[in-house]
């Protein structure tokens, strides 16, 4: 009998290494259960963990049963019970084939902690089931739990993660420590904080490529905006040759961004577009003005903040200290600088800036495209100014300004131009990059997923987007049927041709549709938004 518990053992260790691996990659990209990221996303998507596992519990109920002298039967109820679990190990394989994992599994001090944690909890019934192996009830008891424990995986996963949480803090707390030390310890290092509901990366990468024209300027990387992403950079890239410290902040919910600048105390801040980002978390429009304007709330009197002349959010905001305010905008006469004449097309923006106390209009030209990266480059020309930067270095500094990854970013694929804006989509992204297609010549093309955490005004947002969407493409490429239900909704409300809205359940599958119609004709396709991972269907 100890060899067919050995067999049984064996095949749960298989299911679960497959069916783990899943689940530690979606605690990991909800950021492990903030403000109840992970909780959600598994009760939404509950159905992924059923499969035969109710086959699996219904054969070990069964077991329990059959009277324990007839040995053979046990046997054969084993044994099909370990065929079930390489069965449902083989489909949770094949599941992790075909996932669309934009982003995978990284494996961090963190995750090995989960898995170590993970697998003691599992091991302690196959101990007891080794140790006990002559009590055929003991025995059946025990694959019973292990099995139920499989069939509740993500549920174990969770409970790791919380077993784990005093050593995590205890981690946080000494990198934190010594993160504020460095900080300490570079007292003529300016530190600017970057926050708002949009756009919050361009305008960090953007003011990094201007400052950096005369100054060391080191910006957060990639999209590290949490407690986790600013002390790991201070740590691991912050050096004493680094003149400038550019923090991008994001929140969830309201209160973060004022930890933030506790954490690494900004001298100087810039406030993007406000808008409906992350509704769902903050529960309403005025908590995120509210947690947003916590970073010009946290900055000394000596500094200044960078807000939007053109948003009424920002314009109308009643600030609680005493910082000075330095106004950007296009629309807006009195702003401190502005930026006018602007003409887009396809091979980038130029435009003319008034600075403050100067009335001479000054050239500018990018290679950006659309108005949303004009005042992200605003933003950055104000701090240029204010720290000593001549207007012909600016100048220079905004031509060689890099393209955003995955933020209207025009690249040659194959035989098309595809206009990435992949990495996030809000109403007044989304809108901007349907106006930049606009501008595009030849046969244009939206594929969309639609946007997200937008509460309950998601669908009325994609609504609209879908209308946007009408106004200007030939074609429109939905990825996800369910989720966007109301793209179509506002595509057919506009009369958009029915046989030219496509649904996929994979965005891949898009690049060859496309590649036909790009057969006689030159194409421009809009990639607006790639959902992570826990939105697949």
């Amino acid at each position: 009998m100890i060899l067919v518990y050995i067999f049984i053992l064996f095949c749960m260790f298989v299911c679960l290494l497959f069916k783990s691996k899943r689940y530690l990659h979606m605690l990991q990209q909800n950021l492990y259960n903030e403000n109840n990221r992970y909780i959600k996303w598994v009760f939404r998507n509950s159905k992924q963990f059923l499969d035969l596992d109710f086959i699996a519990i219904f054969i070990s109920l069964i077991g329990m049963l059959v009277i324990y002298d007839l040995e053979k039967i046990s046997i054969l109820l084993m044994l099909v019970l370990g065929g079930l679990f390489l069965a449902l190990a083989y489909l949770w394989r094949s599941r992790l084939q075909n996932d669309q994992n934009k982003k995978p599994l990284v494996i961090t001090k963190r995750v090995r902690r989960l898995i170590v944690t993970t697998s003691i909890l599992y091991l302690i019934p196959m101990i007891f089931l080794i140790l006990q192996n002559s009590d055929c009830q003991f025995v059946w008891i025990m694959i019973t739990v292990l099995t139920i424990m499989i069939f509740l995986n993500p549920f174990v996963v969770f409970f790791a993660n919380i077993i784990n949480f005093p050593i995590e803090r205890a981690v946080y707390h000494y990198y934190k420590y010594k993160a504020q030390s460095k900080l300490k310890s570079m007292p003529n290092l300016k530190i600017i904080g970057i926050t708002g509901s949009y756009g919050k990366t361009s305008s960090k990468n953007i003011l990094s490529d201007i400052l950096n024209i005369k100054y060391n300027a080191l910006p957060t990387p990639r999209n590290l905006n949490t407690y986790n992403g600013l002390i790991m950079t201070v740590n691991n890239n912050l050096t004493k040759f680094n003149d400038i410290f550019i923090a991008e902040m994001g929140a969830y919910v309201k209160g973060e961004i004022k930890g933030l600048c506790k954490l690494v105390k900004p001298q100087y801040g810039i406030l993007t577009r406000l808008g409906t980002a992350h509704l769902e978390s903050f529960g309403s429009e005025q908590n995120i003005i509210d947690g947003k304007f916590e970073l010009i709330e946290s900055l000394p009197s000596d500094g200044f903040a960078v807000l939007n002349g053109d948003d009424s959010k920002q314009v109308n905001y009643k600030l609680k200290n005493k910082v000075r305010i330095i106004w950007i905008g296009i629309d807006n006469p009195d702003v401190d600088v502005r930026a006018t004449n602007i003409k887009c097309s396809s091979k980038g923006t130029e435009f003319d800036v008034i600075f403050p106390n100067d009335k001479k209009k000054y050239h500018f030209e990018t290679k950006l495209l659309g108005d949303h990266n004009v005042y992200n480059i605003l933003a950055g020309l104000a701090f240029g100014y204010e720290f000593g930067i001549s207007i012909s270095d600016l100048q220079q500094a905004v031509k060689g300004v890099r393209p955003v990854e995955h933020r209207l970013e025009l690249k040659r694929l194959s035989n098309f131009y595809q206009i990435d804006d992949a990495y996030n989509s809000n109403p007044i992204g989304a809108e901007n990059a349907v106006r930049v297609l606009g501008m595009m010549p030849g046969i244009k093309v939206v594929v969309t997923p639609g946007m997200i955490e937008l509460g309950e005004k998601e669908a009325e947002y994609n609504k609209k987007f879908g209308e946007q969407i009408a106004n200007v493409a030939d074609y429109a490429i939905l990825i996800g049927e369910y989720k966007t239900k109301p793209i179509k909704e506002g595509l057919l409300a506009k009369g958009f041709d029915k046989e030219k809205i496509v649904v996929f359940n994979d965005v891949r599958d898009a690049y060859p549709f496309i590649g036909k119609l790009a057969k006689n004709k030159e194409v421009y396709a809009l990639f607006e938004n790639d959902l992570p991972d826990t939105y697949n269907e």
